[in-house]
């Protein structure tokens, strides 16, 4: 009996073993497989890709680099494994890829300032220094836009207020169904008087509601538009901007750091110019105050002034500007504006119907072309380079921006 049960014991024993090494041979190997990482092309408005190890790598232990956003976050992807938590290694590191694109919007035009569509992207060169850059990013298609219509309603302005509401409401009725206009006013304070929207009825009501008041911050008012205002908006955008050009009361900004600033933003400018000063030294056949110089700072010399210009003087921040001089910078500084960002001046007093310009200005938002490169050279941040775009077709215009301005490295 003894025996008997030894050898059922030693049996079972043989039993166990040999179902353990067979487990052994037969257990399948789980590997975990990289996750694929999407392509993101150029020009999306993306920012560069970040690499960062992922994955354990059976071999060496380290873990292979995947791409990830700005943020550290991997891309979204769909994978039927389930991922485990990983351990943490002392040797990780991540990889940033510094990268200044560019991205220009790029209008071409005839002759007579017409439009021109189907320019494809090996007739188009970019030069930047002087040096050709390779085109990494194309596109011709037409999209909606955003326009900021800033009104210049200070005292300057006054006898041209019909006409520049007139001219806003114009450009307002050049707007198809997915496009859309915000509004402000400006003259010593900066005034929202509708947030962008494509309701045309929204849109006139906020013209007319622009009101007159003191001095004019349009330095001022070009930054605040530029810095706080389209930085919000995204795809294509623009301002309109219906003024003389004169500045009076800036305080936080000036001539060069709004042109600077015009340059470092994706965005055009066409200023609407009238030509104020005639007209408001004659009083433009209206009841208008006469022009008067701005304040010296200084309240005493202020008085004494008035007092011998028989009281042609105002006593703190003023209206109009008080020479030919300051007009006619006035003007030069609009033409900047439109040069630096790519857009076109306008003169209200010449240009014989404002209507046509503002269905030209639509058109270029609409249809402009949008091209992206790598530059050759990287800069150093503040750098200016200096731009140039060329078509290879004869008797065409190109308008772009003729420089930027580099930034941080992303």
């Amino acid at each position: 009996m003894n025996r008997f049960l030894a050898a059922l014991v030693v049996l079972g024993l043989s039993c166990v073993a040999l179902y353990a090494q067979a487990g052994k041979k037969t257990r399948p190997r789980v590997v975990k497989t990289p996750t694929k990482t999407p392509v993101t092309e150029p020009g999306t408005g993306s920012k560069p890709p970040v690499l960062k190890n992922e994955t354990p790598n059976a071999k060496s232990g380290r873990r292979p680099p995947v791409l990830t956003d700005t943020t550290g976050k991997q891309p979204s992807t769909q994978t039927n494994q389930s991922v485990e938590p990983e351990v943490a290694e002392e040797d990780d590191e991540i990889i940033k890829i510094e990268t200044n694109y560019v991205t220009l919007p790029v209008t071409v035009l005839d002759r007579n300032g017409r439009f021109v569509a189907g320019v494809n992207k090996r007739e188009f060169k970019i030069y930047e220094n002087g040096v050709e850059q390779r085109i990494e990013f194309f596109e011709s298609v037409e999209k909606p836009f955003t326009v900021v219509l800033m009104l210049d309603v200070s005292p300057s302005t006054q006898y041209k207020i019909d006409e520049i509401r007139s001219a806003a409401i114009s450009f307002v009725n050049q707007l198809r169904n997915n496009d859309k206009v915000m509004v402000v006013s400006f003259d010593e304070k900066y005034r929202i008087l509708s947030r962008p929207t494509s309701n045309r009825s929204q849109l006139r009501y906020a013209i007319n509601q622009a009101r007159f008041g003191g001095g004019t911050s349009l330095y001022d008012a070009v930054s605040k538009t530029i810095t706080r205002e389209l930085r919000q908006v995204k795809g294509r955008k623009a301002v309109v901007l219906f003024t003389d050009g004169v500045d009076t009361t800036s305080r936080r900004a000036n001539y060069h750091t709004t042109i600077r600033q015009v340059e470092e933003v994706d965005a055009l400018i066409y200023p609407i110019h009238y030509n104020t000063y005639n007209g408001y030294a004659r009083g433009g056949g209206r009841n208008i105050p006469r022009r008067v110089p701005r304040s010296s700072g200084n309240i005493l010399i202020d008085i004494l002034g008035g007092i011998m210009t028989g009281g042609n003087v105002r006593v703190g921040s003023g209206g109009a500007g008080t020479s030919a001089e300051e007009y006619r910078k006035g003007k030069e500084y609009l033409n900047e504006l439109a040069s630096y960002s790519g857009g076109r001046f306008f003169s209200a007093d010449t240009t014989y119907n404002l209507d046509a310009a503002f269905r030209s200005i639509a058109e270029e938002l609409r249809k402009q072309y949008s091209i992206g490169y790598y530059p050759e050279v990287a800069g150093e941040e503040g750098e200016r380079k200096r731009i140039r775009v060329r078509v290879s077709r004869p008797n065409l215009v190109v308008r772009t921006k003729n420089t930027y301005i580099v930034g941080k490295g992303t």
